[in-house]
């Protein structure tokens, strides 16, 4: 199945074959953003040319460049009918279930900006595995800076960021949570019922197919242990649109107000509890006297000092929503169980020959070390 909107792609102009400092220019694209050319991932554009001709849509084969970011689904920039969009894709490879999911995310990005403004639109879903091996979509290119990993970058010259950027990615999930699906159409996304259950119980599956130490076995086993006997008690709440990797990298952001101009990566998006959404948030959320790992996460800034804590985050949150937060440890502990996991896994690709890069190769010590660290917070160590 193969859908289009071409009409939503953003406007640009553009006059020559090539992805020049002119045409990035033109788009607001910083040079920095992208991977150098020599270094991009393979990208079959002729097939890309081939498929979208069938829908009408005419992709220059000779501008692409990759974006850099992300560990794993890769984003390109292209041309579609003389406009700049983005071409997303997974990585290539077997993949965990329900990972890098671009038919999902499709569904999610081709109506949620009708009630969220800051959700590009995905406007071409390809699911014909000819074509690139994997399914891919077009989504809307929205300009602006992104702050990846500790560094402040470009956007540390604003007076009180760190406050400022506290304040707008909280902002940014309330905003989300507010949104009825069924105004959407995405009333009947996910299986909210039973959300954190299987959660607890998917990611002690997963964490038990690792193949890591004996240190890191009996960490998952005590971990999962702790999780599967407190769950239950978990009382539910109203289910929401969840992201489900909300953290500041994965914001666009105006670069003169650094007010938020999108929401980006949303193949894992779903409906379930709220508080899901929070805690993974803060599983990012490096505070200064963190032990080593968290610093070493190097996920967002906050460990600079000047951001809120996390506690901070969740009275925030709370005061915006009037959410119930009973439970919100066994939430926690599973959001930060659930990122040990995930580089745990990286790890095990990488070694398998799966993903390339050096930066996998020392991951199964920090999803190591984060596991140590969600025994801390389980046992009221950390918040």
């Amino acid at each position: 199945m193969n859908t289009s909107d071409p009409k939503k792609l953003a406007p640009n102009k553009t006059d020559s074959d090539n992805t020049d400092a002119e045409d990035l220019e033109s788009i607001r694209v910083d040079p920095n953003m992208l991977v150098p050319v020599a270094e991009q991932a393979e990208l079959d554009a002729s097939k890309v040319q081939a498929h979208l001709a069938v829908a009408g849509l005419r992709f220059d084969p000779h501008r692409v460049r990759q974006f850099r970011g992300g560990l794993a689904n890769i984003n390109f920039l292209v041309y579609v009918d003389d406009k700049a969009c983005v071409l997303r894709r997974p990585p290539s490879g077997k993949l965990p279930p329900g990972a890098h999911d671009m038919v999902r995310e499709h569904r999610i990005l081709s109506r949620l900006g009708e009630a969220y403004r800051f959700a590009p639109r995905s406007v071409h879903l390809c699911e014909d595995l000819d074509v690139l091996g994997v399914p891919f979509q077009l989504i809307e290119y929205r300009p602006g800076v992104v702050v990846r990993g500790d560094d402040l970058g470009s956007v540390a010259q604003h007076p009180g960021v760190e406050q400022k950027l506290s304040n707008i990615i909280v902002e940014t999930m309330v905003a989300l949570h507010r949104v009825d699906p069924a105004s959407v159409g995405l009333d009947e996304l996910g299986r909210p019922e039973g959300f954190l259950a299987r959660g607890v119980a998917g990611w002690v599956k997963r964490g038990a197919l690792i193949e890591g130490s004996s240190e890191v076995a009996a960490r998952v086993d005590e971990i999962g242990r702790w999780l599967s006997s407190r769950i239950d008690s978990v009382a539910p709440r109203n289910a929401t649109l969840l992201h489900c990797d909300f953290k500041l990298d994965n914001l666009i952001l105006d670069p003169a107000t650094l007010d938020p101009v999108a929401v980006i990566d949303w193949d894992m998006g779903t409906r379930g509890d709220p508080l899901f959404d929070l805690a993974t948030l803060l599983s990012y959320w490096t505070e200064p006297n963190d032990p080593p790992v968290m610093h070493q996460l190097a996920q967002m800034p906050t460990g600079r000092g000047g951001f809120a804590s996390r506690a901070d985050v969740v009275e925030r949150y709370v005061n915006e929503t009037g959410c119930e937060i009973g439970g919100f440890d066994v939430v926690r502990v599973l959001c930060v169980f659930k990122l040990a996991v995930v580089f745990l896994q990286l790890h095990q690709r990488w070694r398998s020959g799966g993903l390339a890069g050096s930066e996998y190769q020392t991951f199964d010590q920090l999803g190591s070390d984060l596991l140590e660290f969600a025994l801390d917070v389980a046992h009221g160590r950390y918040t």
